[in-house]
């Protein structure tokens, strides 16, 4: 079992006072004065030191007899779309090929500006762009199903054709006949109490799993456009859907196996490196030595550490599940807080409530 340590007092105190996101996790803070207790990133006024109290987990918290805070709400995964997003994004879905206008936004009660800046910030473009591309993928669709490209950009609600391949082009980086043949990788966030994740899939499987902060990000969706040829849309699926109920499960202690069938595009080591990780049975840790070992090449513990860091399917491929030679956690993209909650989770310490391993 992992020991679940805080960092100390002075750590919390100064993490508190800055907002600093990198401790989202890894602490909640109680405030004894409201019996209430928050994220590190709360935007409520800071506590006196001597009004705090500090929990290595929600679940803690609680138990402490301290209440959720209504503004940075501690309790729910962090990436949660609010209710009005949700809804929106709903009629998105409805009819992916409508234009939107400020006005329809305001018709409906949301002020552009603040639904720019949400869109900005948990999807790097505006909601225009993001409707825009939901059109874009809508339309590849109908191509690839033997549409015309003609057709396919009427019925996406694209008043000319010169418009259509101009949007298309800065969307896909090719022509729409060109992309008929490309694969189209739908993305979405996925909400989890670590932090929200990003995922890619098509129709059959999931090719990319990471926290949204993770640095590699947009390295991972570039190494994948260069060895697909791939183009990605914003969007949802059965594939998305499944890794979000899924990893709702593992997070609930319901499941340390998954069912969510995943592609690994890498060269022959790599795919051999992450079909080990794959096979580590959760609760337990191996080495980056033992790897080694296991595939018949001991000297190269460099190269699967580096295997091991380019993995872009996180959790699944449970990459979190490998340690330094001393056992000491080393080396996670997703941030070492994150390592440590994950294996925690899995043995059931620290609040982990795991139950069952769930259904392959």
């Amino acid at each position: 079992m992992v020991e679940r340590a805080l960092p100390s007092p002075s750590e919390m105190h100064a993490a508190l006072t800055a907002r600093d996101p990198s401790y989202e996790g890894v602490f909640y803070t109680g405030v004894k004065t409201t019996g209430i207790f928050c994220r590190p990133t709360c935007p409520a006024k800071r506590p006196r030191p001597e009004n705090v109290e500090f929990f290595p987990t929600a679940h803690d918290a609680l138990l402490a007899g301290f209440r959720p805070c209504r503004r940075c709400r501690p309790m729910e995964p962090r990436g949660e779309r609010p209710e009005w997003v949700a809804a929106l994004l709903d009629e998105v879905e409805r009819d992916p090929s409508r234009r939107w206008r400020d006005r329809d936004l305001r018709a409906r009660g949301l002020e552009p500006l603040r639904v720019r800046r949400w869109f900005k910030r948990n999807h790097r473009l505006t909601f225009h762009k993001y409707s825009r591309a939901r059109r874009l993928a809508t339309a590849l669709g109908r191509i690839r199903k033997g549409d015309g490209v003609t057709n396919a950009a009427f019925a996406s609600g694209y008043g000319s054709l010169s418009g259509f391949h101009e949007a298309f082009g800065k969307l896909l980086g090719k022509s729409p006949t060109a992309a008929k043949g490309a694969p189209l990788l739908t993305v979405t966030r996925i909400a989890t109490p670590l932090g929200p994740m990003v995922a890619a899939a098509d129709e059959r499987a999931l090719f990319l799993l990471e926290f949204a902060d993770r640095r590699m990000l947009e390295t991972q969706l570039r190494t994948l456009r260069r060895r697909l040829g791939c183009a990605f849309a914003p969007g949802t699926n059965a594939v998305l859907d499944r890794t979000a109920r899924e990893l709702a499960e593992y997070f609930a202690g319901d499941r340390l196996r998954f069912g969510v069938p995943v592609e690994t595009p890498g060269t022959e080591f790599q795919n051999s490196v992450w079909d080990h990780l794959a096979r580590i049975p959760g609760g337990e840790t191996v080495t980056y030595g033992a790897v080694a070992k296991d595939l018949g090449r001991a000297a190269a513990v460099r190269a699967v550490a580096r295997a091991v860091g380019d993995n872009r399917i996180a959790i699944l491929v449970p990459c979190h599940r490998v340690v330094g030679s001393d056992g000491n956690l080393t080396g996670y993209g997703g941030g070492l807080w994150r390592k440590r909650r994950l294996l925690e989770l899995e043995s059931g310490g620290a609040g982990g409530t795991r139950r069952a391993p769930g259904a392959p």
